[in-house]
């Protein structure tokens, strides 16, 4: 073994590892020696001077294949562009080899399950694992729980985590980020504090799952303490950490906190960087100072790239910037440095279609050179709802048919633009759809965070404990305060032929109304912002009402929606309605 490592070194070819294997095969060391060929067998399959395709043949052709040598090519596999192969060689060795697993195969097999997100594979990886001991693995304990966490399975990586007897810094890491991805942040955020409550030391992988989590949440009072120990630790001298924190505080509505990062950050500024803080200054309302930083990233050396063009593009279609977002299209089509793609186009339809060019959206999505998506035509749709557009919403609608979408916003939307002309039969036809083809509606839920908890609340809930002091605030708030300012509901809004009355009560319980009632119950500071966050789009009737409750309540309200931010103030919003 120990000639092997120096002789594999000055392999720098297939060329030279064939000539290797020869000297190999003719000393017998190949078959004397099974710990060498594995050694070989790895090298082969995972180094640039080797060849995956060669080192299975050579496993093909052994006659006694040792664990070492399943391991070997199974680790090559796991890395490659074809990982499914890792899964499949691993569930035949099971059967066919004459060697068992060790717990480097299950380590390498599940690897292979979380770039493939084979979940019921790595679920008999994990039987494995059992049967043969080796559940006092750390390591492949975390890779496990990694796998789970990837695939969603978030129930069993949290039970898996809270078997784990030994734990390390890396399994903290995969289930903190795992809860992240997988829409249960607030969970995230309360594994980060225990994991420093019991003397672990959070490292930068650490923070970019906490930092996403209060991004989620809209929680910045959260963001600000991790903020707050990344700086503590220098863990602001990397780059992406800076970015997702930029990300984060954008996310929560603070751009001047994010520009502050931007402007102080002590690492070097990537593309990523000002790409990121141009989308922040974009979804936040800030347009015009989105494309200046546009340019004035070109005039420090950066160079565009289609991520830049994407978040200037989608800064101009959030402020109906519309003459400068053609102008930037053409720009980068002549340029020629950056190829629109699919998003690019899907920015321009939206940006057309919200300023009523909707013929020119049509004719866009029928004249790009790459295959319209299902995005594409639920972007026209969306635009026809705003401006009541029947005829072309239907052509929208045939297409998204066609394309096999079920998404229950195309459904919702269709409904809408029918309701909102009192046609009640194609309605029902639209509900009588999604109920045939089984497609829910996805439901309304907004978070507001007061002293660093997390309120949830979904449409008409019932659950919260402050329950009864909500409602009371809601009817003060419709009865004696927004009445007077000219409140009229928009029972447009509302898909159902039912009466008046019950619609606008409808409306009334939306999860937005809720958490900004409970803002004004439970925020007293009137100079702190109720800031609410909700995974839909805000509808017309909610935007109207945040912003005469702002100019009732003297109290400035924000709601980030699934697209923007909303602030609402004396009476106006930021987006000027445009939105």
């Amino acid at each position: 073994m120990s000639v092997l490592e120096p002789l594999l070194k000055k392999c720098v070819t297939i060329s030279h590892i064939k000539q290797l294997q020869a000297h190999l095969l003719i000393s017998g060391v190949f078959d004397s020696y099974p710990f060498t060929r594995a050694k070989f067998l790895d090298f082969c399959a995972v180094s640039a001077a080797g060849s995956l395709l060669y080192a299975r043949q050579i496993f093909r052709h052994i006659t006694f294949p040792v664990t070492n040598d399943w391991n070997a090519v199974i680790r090559g596999l796991a890395q490659s562009d074809t990982p499914l192969d890792a899964i499949t060689l691993y569930c035949q060795g099971l059967r066919f080899l004459p060697c068992k697993p060790d717990a480097l195969t299950c380590s390498f097999a599940l690897k292979a399950c979380a770039r493939t997100l084979a979940c019921n594979e790595a679920m008999q990886v994990h039987s494995q694992v059992v049967r043969h001991g080796f559940v006092g693995d750390v390591l492949l304990q975390t890779t496990l729980l990694d796998v789970y966490a990837k695939c969603g399975e978030l129930d069993n990586a949290c039970k898996l985590f809270d078997e784990m007897s030994v734990r390390d810094v890396t399994c903290w890491n995969a289930i903190i980020a795992g809860l992240a991805q997988g829409n249960r942040p607030d969970e995230a955020l309360k594994f980060f504090k225990t994991m420093r409550d019991v003397g672990f030391k959070p490292n930068g992988i650490t923070v970019l799952g906490a930092l996403s989590a209060c991004a989620q949440l809209g929680a910045v009072q959260q963001g600000e303490n991790v903020y707050s120990y990344i700086r503590d630790q220098n863990l602001d001298m990397n780059e992406q950490v800076c970015n997702v924190v930029i990300d984060m505080f954008g996310k929560c509505g603070y751009v001047g906190k994010a520009y502050h990062v931007f402007n102080n950050m002590r690492c070097r500024k990537t593309i990523v960087t000002w790409n990121t803080m141009i989308m922040v200054l974009g979804t936040n309302g800030e347009g015009v100072e989105a494309l200046q930083l546009f340019e004035r990233m070109s005039k420090e050396g950066f160079r565009p790239d289609n991520v830049s063009y994407l978040a200037v593009l989608c800064a101009c279609n959030h402020v109906g910037m519309v003459d400068e977002g053609v102008k930037l299209f053409e720009t980068m089509v002549k340029d020629g440095s950056v190829i629109p793609n699919i998003k690019h186009y899907g920015t321009m339809v939206d940006l057309l279609g919200r300023a009523g060019r909707l013929k020119e959206a049509y004719d866009i999505i029928n004249s790009i050179p790459i295959t319209p998506d299902i995005v594409l035509w639920q972007t026209l749709l969306g635009a026809c709802k705003t401006y009541g557009n029947v005829e072309t919403a239907e052509k929208a609608s045939r297409k998204l048919v066609e394309m096999g979408s079920s998404s229950d916003g195309d459904f919702v939307l269709l409904s809408n633009i029918y309701a909102a002309q009192h046609r009640w039969k194609d309605v029902g036809r639209v509900r009588g759809n999604m109920k045939i083809k089984e497609v829910k509606k996805v439901p309304g839920f907004s978070y507001i965070d007061v002293n660093g908890v997390i309120h949830k609340f979904v449409n008409g809930d019932q659950t919260h404990s402050n329950l009864q002091e909500i409602y009371r605030k809601l009817e003060e708030i419709y009865v004696s305060r927004i009445m007077e300012h000219g409140y009229v509901p928009e029972t447009d809004y509302v898909l159902h032929d039912i009466g008046l009355e019950e619609k606008e009560n409808a409306l009334s319980y939306h999860s937005e109304k809720l958490a900004v009632a409970f803002g004004l119950l439970s925020i007293n500071d009137e100079n702190t912002a109720i800031r609410v966050n909700k995974n839909l789009r805000i509808c017309g009737d909610c935007h109207e009402v945040m912003k005469l409750v702002s100019k009732a309540y003297k109290r400035e309200i924000i709601v980030r929606d699934r697209t923007r931010f909303h602030r609402f103030k004396d009476g106006m919003c930021s987006c000027k309605d445009y939105w």
